[in-house]
């Protein structure tokens, strides 16, 4: 198992993860009300025989699927930002977050000791590491 530790987390390219995520995040949660919204718009419209309140919860319901994911994509952004930038600080004094990392395969181990002695020579077309 390899053991290492994560010194430092770039801050733009960790604000620019966390802003697609969190765009990502806010288009689900804006299709969901605005979803929402447009039915409820489309009930109070077929209830009352007037549509122009209703007309309101059909555009709100339009504008939440666009509003919010630019909101959350932007509001990622800066607090991604500001985790990366604490994070680093933090791991200046504490030190960074330890991973242990292990091979997924263990097929793709690393290559054998040589076969010869120090002072022995390699033979002529014999490969060092045979693959």
């Amino acid at each position: 198992m390899a053991k290492m530790e994560l010194k430092r987390v770039g801050v733009l390219s960790s604000a620019k993860i966390a802003g697609i995520v969190g765009a990502g995040l806010g288009l689900i949660i804006g299709v969901i009300y605005g979803l929402l919204m447009m039915t409820i718009g489309a009930a109070i419209m077929s209830a009352s025989g007037e549509g122009v309140g209703a007309i309101g919860g059909i555009i709100g319901g339009i504008a939440m699927i666009v509003i919010i994911p630019i909101f959350y994509g932007v509001l990622s952004f800066i607090f991604g930002a500001l985790y990366a930038l604490i994070y680093n600080v933090a791991a200046g004094f504490v030190g960074g977050l330890e991973w242990d990392f292990e091979p997924i395969n263990p097929e793709y181990a690393a290559p054998p000791a040589p076969q010869w002695n120090a002072d022995q020579q390699q033979q002529p077309g014999q490969q060092q590491y045979p693959y």
